[in-house]
């Protein structure tokens, strides 16, 4: 009986059965993630695919032929699981892009530590050689595994501030960057051309990818970066399908396709949204924030003076508004000011305020940051109003109110040729009746570049924490 429950958990069309509902799931959550109302069941729905497939995986009677690969493999899981539920359920909202960063390397790692046990496994074990599916897959899943590992790494220390934003690079940094792909493309070459130092070869390829993964990174500054994240996700799930051809997963070959598919044509919207093209943002060099150079405070780009506000003055401004357009941006995340903004949007509305927020796709330091902070606090979904959608409302919005968001209201965007990003769509609030910018600083964005907007006459500016300063005002609007 035992043998007969073994033998049906094991047969190869049971197995099968499973990987097709697992990849069902991954759809139809893949499209809950569509649209935020829908998103946190998307992801709970893809969740149990992908325990699914992993179920499916363990079963087979090839994955665990013995005791003891059983005790590795149930040890494997429970380290991970002690490692990243608590990292993932403690992790702060203003933290969640370098979360993503390193848990997108941590699958690049895994692809290509699966490349690296196929060839111990195939080549060096009892065959003696690689079958060309299986080498062909894993040589790919090494190279691009490998870049996304190890350019994850840097994403991550950049924007834990453990480097530096701002761009880093050495002199002829691309033709450092093409050499070490030539490198990895000719060592592949070699091993399936059958050279007898496969083992230098391999190594090669895995030292040589993951110089290029920190070296691709390392000079795009932080304006860059949520197209990096994206960019990077599209090479671990192309490097995980890679990988499932390897296998023979068909889980991990569907998962990985729509990952990589996602992914890239996510960043080639993101990269649309900033007027600029995916090779321009490999290319690095631009963006990084910090300091304005001495006497930028006064004059710079806006030939005027920056004009001061009150929290007491804002909250008059806005109170007496028809339609008031929130801009949130990566300043709202530091302060972690969002459910302060959705408490002040509350008291506008008892008010007669019609509320608005205005969400660049590039806004905050990784795809949908501003989206998933807002969702946190609970402000409507039908308020979140995409930059083509908002931007003709601008015209007959009496006060725009920006917090922390720089690079994606500058109008030298639109007006200025010989600004680096000109040509970047961006929203529009210069043609709002009003302005106010919440910042503790006048310091720049992660472009680098001042911002005219902040020298507008009809631009006012409220320094100090974007908590502090949002809470003020609806303090200041319960008096009104």
């Amino acid at each position: 009986m035992t043998a007969l429950a073994t033998s049906f958990w094991q047969d190869e069309n049971f197995v099968n059965s499973l990987y097709i509902l697992a990849v069902i799931l991954f759809i139809v959550g893949l499209r809950g993630l569509a649209g935020p109302r829908t998103a946190v069941q998307g992801n709970k729905i893809a969740a149990v695919g992908m325990a699914v497939a992993v179920v499916a995986t363990l079963i087979g009677e090839h994955v665990i032929p013995d005791a003891e690969t059983a005790i590795l493999i149930a040890v494997g899981i429970a380290i991970g699981t002690a490692i990243g539920v608590p990292a993932a359920r403690s992790v702060k909202m203003t933290a969640m892009p370098q979360m993503v960063a390193l848990f997108n390397g941590v699958g690049g790692g895994a692809v290509a530590l699966i490349a690296w046990s196929e060839f111990r496994g195939d080549f060096v074990g009892s065959t003696g050689a690689w079958d060309d599916k299986v080498m062909i897959a894993s040589l790919f899943a090494a190279i691009i595994g490998s870049v996304s590992f190890w350019g994850s790494n840097i994403a991550f220390a950049k924007l834990q501030e453990i480097l530096p934003g701002r761009p880093i690079s050495l002199p002829g940094q691309q033709v450092i960057n093409l050499l070490l792909l030539l490198v990895c493309i000719a060592s592949a070459v070699a091993i399936v051309a059958g050279e007898h130092s496969q083992l230098v070869f391999i190594v090669g390829i895995l030292a040589a990818a993951a110089i290029l993964g920190n070296m691709v990174v390392l000079p795009i500054g932080g304006a860059d970066m949520p197209v990096v994240i994206s960019l990077l996700n599209a090479f671990t799930g192309l490097s995980a399908a890679a990988a499932g051809i390897a296998l023979d997963n068909y889980a991990l070959i569907v998962a990985g396709t729509i990952v990589g598919a996602s992914g890239s044509i996510l960043t080639n919207l993101m990269a649309v949204a900033m007027n600029r093209s995916v090779p321009s943002i490999i290319a690095g060099g631009f963006g990084g924030g910090g300091e304005l150079p001495a006497g930028a405070g006064a004059g710079a780009g806006g030939g005027g003076t920056a004009r001061s506000t009150s929290a007491q003055d804002a909250a008059i401004q806005l109170a007496y508004a028809r339609q008031v357009v929130v801009v949130p941006g990566y300043g709202m995340a530091v302060a972690q000011a969002q459910h302060a903004v959705r408490g002040m949007a509350v008291a506008l509305e008892k008010k007669g305020v019609e509320v608005k927020y205005a969400i660049h796709p590039v806004a905050g330091r990784m795809p949908g940051h501003m989206n998933v902070l807002l969702a946190e606090a609970d402000v409507p979904y039908d308020q979140l109003k995409e930059m083509d959608d908002i931007n003709p409302e601008f015209g007959r919005t009496d006060v725009s109110l920006i917090i922390g968001a720089n690079d994606v209201t500058n109008p030298a965007a639109n007006d200025d040729p010989g600004s680096p990003i000109y040509g970047m769509p961006i929203l529009e609030v210069d043609k709002s009746a009003s302005v106010i910018v919440l910042k503790r600083s006048m310091n720049s964005g992660f472009a680098g570049i001042d911002n005219p907007l902040f020298y507008d006459p009809k631009t006012a500016m409220l320094f100090g924490d974007a908590k502090a300063s949002v809470s003020d005002i609806t303090a200041e609007l319960s008096n009104l």
